[in-house]
């Protein structure tokens, strides 16, 4: 059995961490993270409790259940027992659901922004990114679930003789795995289009940020959703995974492309589908006639957002070489004087790691760059006189390829920039990688920008901004090419990957066979001249 192990956890907490005081907690109680906890379906052989602590100051937020194999049976068994009465549920009701939803994300943004926050050490600004992501998509499911849902006539076998109409049925219980970086969004968006379409819902949200995930569910009971359909299992990956996989009609992961192989093997094993968002190392391209003050600004944005803790954030620049010194003068001056910290309000441009794990890693990419060439242009140290795991924005120059930071995803607050002679070796490079999730371009020309942009390998490509124009297209897909993923969140495919096609087709008249007293011979004559004719009909082809 293969297990998944991609909760960071806490390792290298050499004691026991003292308890966040409750005035540093903002509008969160200890006492209302105690009532989220009984929203976990407890099957009565959890292991002892597990932590929350707080990246920001290196305390511990609260416990919570450690959930066991029995949770995740009990859960999928609560949710599947509460589809089949919500698949019946008309379509316009479960959209108004998700328009409720909506309503109440906006109204009690405040209270999720403090709870994002702790959990996740992250800047105020990068946590209502998450906020404005969820109530985005509640409003394009709830307003468009049933123009993509609805049965729609196809065109038939026979015209006249034949009508038939694609429907869509939902999977059952579709299982959710979410990261710790975007806590709200990741564990919500993706189950919004899977509960309008008619599923169940079981999510198991990283062992770091449980709490989120439980509010998000709460607030759904608030809007109007079934108790049991949607069920949060809490506790560690390598325990949880592979029993929650086993059980669901469905599987949807967001994480490492190391663990997403994990999870598309168990899939395929159980032949349920699955769709995964994956790494990224992501590049974006300055052309000569970009605007430098822009181009800077959107650097910033895509490469330091939650401290670059995201799959769609920039770890690659190129930028033309006749204003490369400009823009790494411009770009290394503007890093510098970026303030760190993960206070509770919106002063901060950039707040922590999460754990000890992901410092590591960053300061093992940096020093491995620095050791073998690479010249740091901003940042370049870890930060303990702010916080156990903040780490400065960081630039580097002459990174090449023997560096481990040159083709292996960061995920953090790091970012190397080079020079190119022409387009073509800009997107040559671009392209030369396993990864192919995000993608930007910067110019001044919009066609010009339109064009290299489709000639970049991404699932994603954005012009003249980083990642948040193709994130907040919620009519288009997004996922990832290459080792970036399979399939698509958002748009029609982000719902309809939640449900079963099923044809349906009516006969009249008379049978796609041989009449009586007519040979099959010259039946098939027949049928051959008619399908010539068909060629030629217009609306018919």
């Amino acid at each position: 059995m293969v297990t998944l192990t991609e909760d960071p956890g806490i390792a290298g907490m050499e004691t026991e961490p003292s308890l966040l005081p409750q005035e540093e907690m903002g509008s969160i109680s200890r006492e209302g993270l105690r009532q989220l906890t009984e929203l976990v379906p407890l099957a009565g052989n959890e292991g002892p409790p597990l932590q929350v602590i707080s990246p920001g100051t290196g305390a511990m937020l609260a416990e919570y259940p450690h959930g066991t194999p029995a949770t995740v049976s009990k859960a999928v068994r609560r949710a599947r027992r509460a589809q089949s009465e919500w698949a019946e549920t008309n379509l316009v009701e479960r959209e108004a659901v998700l328009m409720r939803y909506h309503d109440l994300i906006l109204a009690h943004r405040e209270e999720i922004l403090d709870l994002i926050q702790l959990e996740t050490g992250k800047a105020r600004k990068s946590a209502f990114e998450e906020v404005a992501d969820v109530a985005l998509v509640s409003r394009y499911y709830g307003l468009n679930a049933e123009r993509h849902l609805g049965p729609h006539q196809r065109k038939g076998a026979l015209p006249g003789l034949t009508s038939t109409w694609e429907h869509h049925r939902p999977k059952g219980v579709v299982g959710f795995i979410s990261p710790w970086n975007y806590p709200l969004s990741m564990a919500i968006t993706d189950a919004l289009p899977a509960l309008v379409a008619g599923n169940g819902a079981v999510l198991k949200p990283d062992q770091q940020t449980p709490f989120t995930a439980l509010w998000a569910l709460q607030l759904l009971h608030r809007a109007g959703l079934p108790y049991d359909l949607f069920q949060i299992v809490t506790g560690k990956g390598s325990e949880l995974g592979t029993p929650l996989i086993d059980q669901v009609d469905y599987v949807a992961f967001t994480g490492s492309t190391k663990t997403g192989r994990i999870v598309a093997r168990q899939a395929a094993e159980r032949l349920i589908g699955c769709s995964l968002e994956l790494g990224g190392k992501n590049p974006m391209i300055v052309l000569a006639d970009a605007d430098l003050e822009s181009a800077v600004e959107g650097a910033i944005r895509g490469c330091f957002a939650n401290a670059g803790q995201l799959c769609i954030s920039i770890e690659r620049l190129y930028i033309a070489e006749s204003v490369f010194e400009r823009f790494t003068q411009r770009l290394a001056a503007r890093v510098s004087r970026m303030t760190l910290g993960s206070q509770l309000d919106f002063e901060a441009d950039m707040g922590s790691l999460v754990s000890p794990a992901q410092l590591d890693k960053v300061e093992a990419h940096v020093l491995d760059a620095v050791t073998k060439g690479a010249k740091v242009l901003a940042g370049g140290r870890a930060r303990p006189d702010i916080g156990p795991y903040f780490f400065e924005p960081t630039v580097l120059q002459g990174v090449t390829e023997e560096m481990e930071i040159c083709s292996e995803e960061t995920f953090g607050p790091v970012v190397s920039v080079s020079p190119f002679d022409s387009v073509e070796e800009a997107i040559e490079r671009a392209n030369d990688s396993r990864y192919g999730l995000n993608a930007a371009v910067w110019t001044s020309d919009a066609e010009v920008g339109r064009e290299v942009a489709a000639r970049i390998e991404a699932g994603t490509v954005n012009v003249n901004e980083a990642y948040a124009a193709t994130w907040g297209s919620i009519d288009a897909p997004m996922g990832g090419f290459k080792e970036s993923g399979l399939g698509r969140r958002h748009g029609a495919e982000g719902l309809l990957k939640y449900t079963e096609a099923q044809t349906i087709s009516v006969q009249r008249g008379m049978p796609i066979a041989s009449p009586a007293g007519v040979g099959e011979k010259d039946f098939s004559e027949l049928m051959t001249g008619a399908l010539r004719l068909l060629r030629w009909i217009p609306g018919l082809r």
